[in-house]
């Protein structure tokens, strides 16, 4: 699995559990799973909460989380709005921040700042987590 997962945002590592599968910690914060292990139900002390289904988060700690008209993209995570590629199966900013992808196009390889911007605040560092999560979740549930 060399290299088929995300270690770090910015400089902000992302640890994972003994089989390397399910990330446990992101910087300073721990994730926590629900029950069965199949959603995240916070990062460090903000919560998130899902729709009635359990399916969709609805919102990050005080942060709403909105979708697009058919429910099945993410438009907006508070006041950070997301914008997806050509074909509109890649994000490509969230908030401020460009996300670039490696070769293959799958997996995000890198987070540029705006030139003002050295370093990620603590709330956008958490959209941009959950943004990644979401989308790779989503890529493994269709390949499943």
């Amino acid at each position: 699995m060399l290299g088929s997962r995300l270690r770090a945002i910015g400089g902000v590592p992302i640890t994972y559990d003994r089989m390397g599968s399910r990330p446990r910690t992101v910087g300073q914060w721990t994730l926590e799973y629900d029950r069965l292990g199949s959603r995240l139900r916070s990062i460090g002390s903000v919560p998130i909460e899902y729709d009635r289904m359990g399916s969709r988060p609805r919102t990050l700690g005080q942060l709403g989380l909105e979708y697009d008209r058919l429910g099945s993209r993410l438009r907006r995570v508070g006041p950070h709005e997301l914008t997806y590629d050509t074909l509109g199966s890649r994000v490509h900013t969230i908030g401020s921040i460009v996300v670039s992808y490696d070769h293959l196009g799958t997996r995000p390889s890198q987070l540029h700042l705006p030139e003002a911007q050295t370093s990620i605040p603590d709330e956008l560092l958490l959209v941009v987590y959950l943004v990644l999560y979401l989308e790779a979740e989503r890529r493994r549930q269709a390949s499943a």
